[in-house]
């Protein structure tokens, strides 16, 4: 290989946080095949320069590195199934889906079976945030799979953790996501009272963001509660996945979550009301508009 040319990755799963990590990639200069059940998904990946896969198993055939960004470790799962079998030994793969630690581990432990090296790298941030590359990888994994792979991870992000073994990826994403969902619900329900009382939404902003109050989710979603633009950078439905997840691990640990119960309640709430496909920031019709 010539010392200028760069391996070629392959990503499976092209919706809005894979096609974020295309454009990372690709504005690294690494060639990219991805591959996705939605076709119309890819139109984006060809917009940047692209490769085109038409199965797993022809991405797996020009790919030894492989990023996988689908809706569930369920898929995961059985993505990683056909991996498998098409697979050559040492080909590496790493799992940005939200998923359970437990599915982490068991298909790790399927795909070691044909010396596949697997790690999950969970990813805080929105589609937005990790194409700017502000998004923070945490990764769950061998520490020298990880050493091995922290160039091409850093192409995606400056802000990497090595959390542990794997499926630590999976439970520290799930505990970000629990405090990350609150953040934007409480943030959701301060403008609400703001704009039922007559205060002024972008004053409120203004000094929510100066004040202890202060959490991230204000520059990320403040605006877009206000505008009441609700353009998907992660879809709300997704988050009430999320959710589940997080209350499942709790109740395998024994752990109450009140809270999260009753953000369950807001989610479900929305997607009723049909806000599913929107961004996460559309909670903020549910609290303002009295839906719950």
């Amino acid at each position: 290989m010539n010392k200028k040319e760069k391996q070629t990755i392959g990503v499976i799963g092209v919706g809005l946080l894979g096609s974020s990590i295309c454009f990372r990639l690709r504005e690294a200069d690494y060639p990219v095949i991805g591959f996705d059940s939605r076709s119309e998904q890819l139109d984006y990946l060809v917009h940047i320069g692209g490769q085109v896969g038409s199965s797993v198993k022809e991405l797996v055939s020009q790919a030894k590195v492989i990023l996988l960004s689908l809706p569930d470790s369920t898929v995961s799962s059985s993505v990683c199934e056909q991996i498998a079998k098409c697979a050559t030994a040492g080909t590496v793969v790493i799992d940005t889906t939200t998923g359970t630690p437990d599915d982490a581990v068991e298909i790790a432990t399927n795909l070691g079976r044909q010396k596949i090296q697997f790690m999950d790298a969970t990813v805080a941030g929105s589609s937005s945030q990790v194409k700017a590359g502000e998004g923070v990888f945490m990764v769950g994994g061998d520490t020298e799979h990880f050493q091995q792979q922290q160039a091409l991870l850093k192409q995606l992000s400056n802000v990497i953790f090595h959390v542990g073994p794997v499926g630590s990826g999976a439970r520290l994403k799930l505990i970000v996501n629990l405090a990350i969902g609150l953040h934007r619900a409480v943030l959701a329900e301060s403008l609400a009272l703001a704009e039922a009382s007559g205060v002024d939404l972008p004053t409120a902003l203004q000094v929510l963001k100066a004040t202890p109050a202060y959490s991230a989710a204000m520059d990320t979603k403040g605006e877009k509660m206000i505008q009441q633009d609700f353009s998907p950078q992660a879809r709300l439905r997704q988050h009430r996945k999320d959710v589940r997840l997080i209350r499942q691990l709790a109740a395998q640990n024994e752990q109450s979550l009140p809270l999260s119960d009753i953000h369950a309640k807001l989610l479900d709430v929305a997607i009723n009301a049909g806000l599913g496909e929107l961004d996460n920031s559309a909670i903020y019709q549910v609290l303002r508009d009295n839906l719950s």
